[in-house]
């Protein structure tokens, strides 16, 4: 497209009460009008929004009171990270993990969705992990469920939630088609709910499991004398609302892991120089 020499000269044109000057009429017709939504009567100064400065304000509270407390805290934060533990939990708002657990910031890294879902084809979850565990070098993967998860819920039904809910809890869905028969056999709706958190989280912990980044890592853990375990080590966690504690998820993934190895495994042991069974004789 080819601009008129006035086009071109206006376009030049310093701006000065409002993000466009160009007048509504064509090619600028378009953006004019989006134009005069974000322009306000005070030119370039932007209405306070109360909820925002209600978090800016609370930052500078706490900012503070740590600065009180311990003055090194934020120059060692900007010195780096070094996480000993990768958390995988839902999105809810009232799972804050660090604030359950006692640990500070730099101490978790973290990866949540709807449902903490550990799907082979999230990239995002993949791209998570793999910094985690090769770079960051975690020994320890948290995979966090929690009672009266809405996501969960939604996979005990058959209702239409829309097409990219509907894709996402169709994990879900997995999860109850191979322990149907055992939750079928809960008549109370409430403890179904409540065990097929726990069941979600065993099985999201064995698909942490089925990637390469963490068998390879484990080999490579497991090859080392030093290293007391192979890491990472997975661990089922679920958090109750309700009580406000965290427990472990009671699976028994050594004897699962076994007999899933030969379907599953994506390397050779001999080529980290690891001994047959390494799953088994390192937990």
């Amino acid at each position: 497209m080819v601009l008129s020499v006035s086009r071109l000269a206006a376009a030049r044109m310093p701006l000065k009460n409002c993000l466009f000057q160009q007048q509504a009429s064509s090619p600028w017709r378009a953006t004019a009008g989006m134009a005069r939504q974000f322009c306000s009567k005070g030119g370039d100064k932007t209405p306070t929004d109360p909820a925002l400065e209600r978090l800016f304000k609370h930052n500078r509270e706490w900012v503070d009171k740590v600065n009180k407390e311990d003055p090194n805290f934020f120059p060692k934060l900007g010195s780096g990270q070094s996480p000993e533990f990768l958390y995988i939990g839902c999105s809810d708002s009232r799972v804050e993990i660090s604030s359950l657990i006692g640990l500070e910031m730099g101490e978790l890294f973290v990866h949540r969705n709807i449902a903490n879902m550990v799907v082979s084809s999230d990239l995002n979850l993949l791209a998570v992990m793999t910094y985690a565990v090769e770079h960051l070098k975690v020994k320890h993967i948290l995979v966090t469920g929690h009672y009266d998860c809405g996501g969960v819920r939604a996979g005990m039904g058959n209702k239409d939630i829309g097409p990219v809910l509907d894709a996402w809890v169709q994990n879900i869905r997995d999860v109850y088609r191979l322990h149907q028969d055992e939750l079928d056999a809960i008549v109370d709706d409430e403890a179904r709910h409540r065990r097929l958190v726990e069941l979600n989280v065993a099985e999201q912990c064995l698909n942490v499991y089925k990637t390469a980044v963490v068998q390879k890592r484990r080999y490579e853990t497991h090859a080392d004398p030093e290293a007391p375990f192979a890491y990472p080590r997975v661990h089922g966690l679920v958090f109750d609302p309700a009580t406000g504690l965290v427990s472990k998820v009671p699976s028994d993934y050594r004897r699962t892991v076994k007999v899933l190895r030969g379907m599953y495994d994506l390397f050779d042991e001999k080529d980290f120089k690891a001994p047959k069974g390494f799953l088994l004789k390192k937990k």
